[in-house]
C-alpha cells in the first residue's frame, strides 16, 4: 500500500470517527454576576444542547441549584456531580427529548441561608425558629436569592440565548435545601415557573435527628405552606423523590404528609406531581445522576 493511500485512509477514518463521536454540548460561564439581592456575586455555568451555535431552534430552560455540583467533579465539594449533561445527552440520543439548556448556579457561601425558604422561616414558632438560625448560620436570604433568579437572571438568559421563555418551558431543580427552595421558587412565581424537581427534599429543615415528623409545630407549618403559598397546580408541576439511606432515611413520613396534603388541594397524583422512592439510595450526587435522566424526562414532557 502506498504511503498517499495510507495517509488518505487515516484521514478517511478520522473524518468518520469524529463525525460519529456524539455532540457534547458546550459551557458558558458567567463568573462575577454582581446582584442588588444576593450579599455575593452569582456564579453561573450554563450548558447549552448539541447544535445550538448552528441552529435556530429554541429551547426550554431548567435553573439547576447547587451549580459547582452539576458538571465537573474537580469544581465539586464531594468530586461527585449529577452529570447533568450527560443526563440530558442520554434523553436526546434515545430521544425522549430535543433538549434544554441548563442553568447551574453556584450556591454561596451560606448555602443554608440563600435556599431555606423564607416563608417557611417566618412561619415557624419561636423553638424552631431558633433551630433554623443555629443551622442557617446567618440570616435568611432566600427571597432575595428568588428574586435575582426571576428579576435578573432569568431576563439576562432569556436576552441572551434561544429560550422558550413561558412559565410551562420554564423549570427548577435541585436537592435537599434546594430542593426546599425549587419549591418555595414554583410556589412564590407560578408564573414564572411551569414545573419543578425537588430532589431528596430536606423537609426537616435542620438536622432531621433534632426535628421529627411528629414535631409539633413544623408539620402544621408545611401543611399551611402548602395550602396557602402552593395552593392549587393552575397548570404546574412537581416532582418528588428520595431514597432510604443516610439523610434520605428520614424524608418518607414528611413526604407521605405532604402527598396528602396536595391530593387535598387538588394535586393529582401521576399527573400534577410525581413522588418516587429510591430504595438502597443515599442523599448524594451519584444517587441523583442515576436517577436524573428520569427526572429531566419527567420535566420535559408534555403536562397532561
Amino acid at each position: 500500500m502506498t504511503r498517499a493511500l495510507v495517509l488518505l485512509l487515516a484521514l478517511l477514518l478520522g473524518a468518520s470517527s469524529a463525525l460519529a463521536a456524539p455532540a457534547r454540548g458546550q459551557f458558558v460561564e458567567l463568573p462575577r454576576l454582581v446582584s442588588k439581592n444576593l450579599p455575593e456575586p452569582a456564579h453561573v455555568t450554563i450548558w447549552l444542547p448539541p447544535g445550538y451555535a448552528k441552529g435556530k431552534a429554541r429551547y426550554p430552560v431548567i435553573y439547576m441549584h447547587d451549580g459547582q455540583n452539576l458538571f465537573f467533579p474537580k469544581l465539586s465539594g464531594y468530586n461527585k456531580v449529577w452529570a447533568a449533561d450527560k443526563a440530558m445527552l442520554k434523553l436526546i440520543g434515545d430521544g425522549e427529548a430535543k433538549g434544554a439548556i441548563i442553568v447551574g448556579v453556584w450556591h454561596q457561601k451560606a448555602r443554608a441561608a440563600q435556599y431555606f425558604p423564607q416563608d417557611i422561616y417566618a412561619a415557624l414558632p419561636a423553638n424552631l425558629r431558633a433551630e433554623a438560625d443555629r443551622f442557617a448560620g446567618r440570616p435568611v436570604y432566600s427571597d432575595g436569592y428568588l428574586r435575582f433568579l426571576v428579576s435578573e437572571l432569568k431576563p439576562l438568559i432569556d436576552r441572551r440565548y434561544r429560550t422558550l421563555k413561558d412559565a410551562p418551558n420554564t423549570m427548577v431543580a435541585g436537592s435537599s435545601m434546594g430542593g426546599l427552595i425549587s419549591l418555595a421558587a414554583i410556589a412564590r412565581y407560578p408564573n414564572v415557573f411551569g414545573a419543578a424537581a425537588c430532589v431528596s427534599t430536606h423537609w426537616p429543615l435542620v438536622a432531621p435527628d433534632h426535628i421529627a415528623a411528629e414535631t409539633p409545630g413544623l408539620g402544621d407549618v408545611w401543611d399551611k405552606f402548602l395550602t396557602d403559598k402552593l395552593g392549587a397546580p393552575n397548570g404546574r408541576r412537581i416532582w418528588f423523590d428520595h431514597g432510604d439511606q443516610t439523610l434520605d432515611q428520614y424524608y418518607g413520613p414528611w413526604q407521605s404528609r405532604a402527598d396528602t396534603r396536595l391530593i387535598a388541594i387538588g394535586w393529582r397524583p401521576g399527573d400534577d406531581f410525581e413522588t418516587k422512592v429510591y430504595p438502597g439510595t443515599a442523599h448524594e450526587e451519584n444517587s441523583w445522576a442515576d436517577r436524573l435522566p428520569e427526572i429531566f424526562a419527567w420535566l420535559l414532557k408534555a403536562p397532561a
